[in-house]
């Protein structure tokens, strides 16, 4: 049995290191955040799916390892949870400029 080598936490954590970078104006900003939230989002809804998938076909009695159905749950678990953080203080920034007087 091969052992696998551990990824990365979540698909959150990507970031990229440039050198040099050039001013990026407010509309290019808006794209790269909403893409990446939907990268990001699509990454969380994979991993649910691939859980689920798995667990199926463990209840339905193919061949399938229990402990790569667990971790598969947990990874789900685990960037769901992340998400959910993400939106909690992004929800709270928001809040929080909004008391902010001007």
């Amino acid at each position: 049995m091969a052992i696998q080598p551990i990824q990365g936490a979540s698909p959150f954590l990507k970031t990229e290191m440039t050198e040099t970078k050039q001013a990026v104006t407010p509309n290019e900003a808006q794209q790269n955040f909403a893409s990446f939230l939907k990268e990001s989002l699509n990454g969380v809804s994979q991993a649910q799916a691939k859980s689920a998938d798995m667990t199926n076909k463990l209840i339905l009695g193919e061949n399938v390892d229990l402990h790569q159905v667990l971790i598969a749950g947990q990874k789900a678990s685990v960037t769901m949870q992340l998400t959910m953080e993400v939106r909690n203080k992004a929800v709270e920034a928001y809040q929080e400029i909004m008391r902010m007087q001007m």
